[in-house]
């Protein structure tokens, strides 16, 4: 069994609405494959198309280097686990699990031991005769992902399936996901707006943005070397200045020089970022490469850490995030404070997606 999926020059239109613009990627077989965006830029849509869902309006979704466009959902081989899980209330956990293999050509006997096999495989043996009710968000969850693998299909979806759950749950299951993936060798191709579980299950991310991929990558790539303000700003906290690139990496902000990562062939206006862990809390009178000097406007207590937002003239608000060590910090309104952006870590973007 392979899942390698291919979506050639995809396209779907809603009235004068492209919803989905003419986005080609490559799913690997049994990668991790997040799909993230906020709210109506293509993400949903491009899995739809992928379900059989939706029908293209141009171009090819080869899986396994079958174009599956014109197929009809239930003879792709793929399986859709939803956010809402779609769970028969007043069917056990067996007969959740075996009802598309109802409408298979299945023994009884086969039924039976693909369903031990299937929940087997999420940790839930044992629960065959309890209602949904009766099991927690995330044994629901489990129970959604054996009614789909059961099926054994090449390719698994998944439409933001953690969105209904409380935050703790939701951080646990984000590992139990990953790890049930990787065993079990499927192509997972999820959906979510939620930057975090992209970041801490996928092996790569497409970030979209108006149904285009905006930047493909794994998440340390995504994460530490944004292509444009749209993707420092959407993914993670980012600080974003305006500045003046004068060329070999150097840029004006505030009127004071700094080194700094630069696209090539950068001048002129342009937008530089650098996420708050990076940012450096001197105190006055601290010199060194790019430092602005500045003045503490709140100090946020946020448990393992403290955000720091720090005012500078010509500049704004700057959030600096520092590990919660357990000493108090040094700092407090209205004390002033200079920062240091590493140039290793500042970084110039591109214009606004």
């Amino acid at each position: 069994m392979s899942g390698l999926v291919e979506l050639v020059d995809l396209e779907k239109s809603f009235g004068d609405v492209a919803a989905v613009d003419r986005i080609s990627l490559r799913v690997e077989d049994g990668e991790f494959f997040s799909l993230l965006g906020p709210s109506g830029c293509g993400k949903t849509t491009t899995l739809r198309l992928i379900a059989g869902f939706e029908r293209p309006d141009a171009g090819a979704i080869l899986i396994d280097g079958v174009d599956q466009a014109a197929t009809p959902p239930h003879k792709r081989p793929v399986n859709t686990v939803f956010q809402s899980y779609a769970l028969f209330p007043h069917m056990n956990v067996a007969d959740n699990v075996a009802f598309g293999l109802r409408y298979q050509n299945v023994t009884r006997g086969e039924e039976k031991s693909k369903v031990g096999g299937a929940l087997e495989r999420v940790r839930l043996s044992g629960m065959e005769s309890r209602k949904p009710t009766q099991l927690s968000g995330g044994q629901q969850q489990r129970v959604a992902l054996a009614r789909s693998l059961v099926l054994n299909p090449s390719v698994l979806l998944l439409d933001e399936p953690l969105g209904a759950l409380d935050a703790k749950l939701r951080k646990a299951l984000q590992v139990e996901l990953k790890g049930l993936q990787e065993d079990l060798e499927i192509t997972f191709i999820y959906v979510t707006h939620d930057q975090e579980e992209a970041l801490t299950m996928s092996d790569r991310i497409a970030v979209m943005a108006d149904g285009r991929v905006e930047q493909l990558g794994t998440p340390a790539q995504v994460y530490e070397t944004p292509t444009s303000s749209y993707i420092a700003d959407f993914l993670g906290v980012s600080n974003l200045m305006q500045a003046n690139a004068v060329g070999q990496g150097r840029v004006t902000v505030a009127g004071r020089d700094m080194t700094c990562i630069a696209t090539e062939g950068a001048s002129g206006p342009v937008t530089v970022c650098i996420r708050p862990e990076r940012v450096e809390v001197h105190p006055p009178g601290f010199t060194g490469d790019n430092t602005l000097p500045g003045d503490i406007e709140r100090v946020v207590y946020a448990g393992a850490l403290l955000n720091v937002l720090v005012n500078i003239a010509d500049v704004g608000i700057i959030q600096v995030t520092v590990p919660n060590q357990g000493a108090a910090f040094s700092y407090d309104w209205p004390d002033p404070v200079v920062l240091r952006f590493p140039a290793e870590a500042l970084r110039i973007v591109s214009a606004t997606a």
